[in-house]
């Protein structure tokens, strides 16, 4: 088995809302820094080493939140969101390095880019798609320069800098880990070029491993083939019985409403990781295999894929994709602390960590 190491465990905070039920607006838990709170102690207990904090449309602020479960936690990190074309490269790496400081090193930095056409216009990006992955790019190796290097100047396409002084250094030296996660042929460069760890969409362990070794021979023309490493993002069902686990993802999408699903379908139109979400889906229906299921896919966009069984079963399947060559996952579950509580005491003990 190619885990040579404890695997790197991810959880995730529900700023967009938590629930039992997309059907049943009485089972929704709303935004709310107790039940942030609620979610990253569970995360934390678990044995989870860092949470996933979003940014959407629907989400509450990735950087607020961040600092309010850092400073509520004890050794959790923050996997915090960021879009290209928000927050100036310069006070960006300033924030990213305080927060590293004060944090002592609890922060890793997610990279997106790939958010539909028509959030992006509405949240006054005009650049196209392939504008903004420019600006990602542009946006990274700017920090990473600002945070190695004094005197710093920089001109770019969409950015400059002219010698600033950025003050802290970061904790992690030479900075935060990069995470991306993407389809896109864009986002596969960006990940080989910059990325500590790329995070892959549910799929079939075979295609993953192919991904792997693709991204291996990306990152080696950056001298970085062995340096990248991979994870997962998964939703997981799980509980004590196969039949619990089943019951549970059934009552999860049933009934959902349908003017909500086809958003769904038209917010999937874009990415291409959510194409492949939605391909899935259209192809196999909900069962990939017998514990990867799709359900998720027609009532959430995003990284919709889960693991559903009992904890063996659910542990088998994760370790597959360790066979295939990942090193770590970032998971999410219904409710966040419940099923949380529920992996640290089920499955987390089965990864042979």
């Amino acid at each position: 088995m190619n885990n040579k190491k404890p695997l790197q465990m991810g959880w995730f905070i529900p700023t967009i809302g938590d629930t039992t039920a997309f059907s049943d607006p009485s089972k929704s838990i709303p935004q709310s820094l107790e039940h942030f709170e609620r979610v990253a102690f569970a995360a934390e207990q678990a044995g989870f080493d860092y949470v996933l904090v979003p940014v959407t449309p629907f989400c509450w602020d990735a950087w607020v939140t961040a600092s309010f479960v850092i400073a509520r936690t004890q050794k959790l990190k923050a996997l915090v969101a960021v879009k290209p074309g928000f927050i100036h490269p310069v006070a960006q790496a300033k924030m990213f390095a305080t927060f590293d400081q004060l944090s002592k090193g609890r922060i890793y930095i997610n990279l997106i880019a790939g958010l539909s056409e028509k959030d992006a216009y509405a949240e006054g990006q005009i650049a196209s798609k392939e504008g903004r992955y420019e600006q990602l790019e542009e946006e990274v190796e700017l920090m990473k320069r600002l945070w190695t290097e004094e005197g710093v100047e920089y001109e770019g396409k969409y950015h400059q800098a002219h010698g600033p002084k950025v003050i802290p250094a970061p904790f992690q030296q030479p900075h935060p880990p990069f995470f991306l996660g993407g389809g896109s042929e864009h986002a596969a460069e960006i990940s080989a070029k910059h990325s500590a760890v790329h995070l892959f969409w549910g799929d079939y362990p075979e295609r993953i491993a192919e991904q792997i070794k693709e991204m291996r021979e990306r990152a080696a023309k950056y001298g970085r083939g062995e340096d990248i490493e991979f994870a997962m993002r998964l939703q997981i069902i799980c509980r004590e019985t196969e039949e619990e686990a089943w019951a549970a993802a059934d009552t999860l999408v049933n009934g959902a409403d349908p003017t909500w699903t086809e958003q769904v379908k038209t917010m999937m139109a874009e990415s291409v990781a959510n194409q492949r979400m939605k391909e899935l889906s259209k192809t196999v229906g909900r069962k990939m295999t017998p514990h990867l299921w799709t359900g998720i896919t027609e009532v959430r966009p995003g990284a919709g894929i889960a693991v559903v069984g009992n904890p063996q079963q659910v542990a088998d399947q994760l370790l597959a994709f360790v066979d295939a060559g990942c090193s770590g996952f970032c998971l999410s579950g219904y409710p966040h602390h419940e099923e949380a509580e529920r992996f640290g005491r089920l499955v987390m003990p089965l990864l042979n960590r």
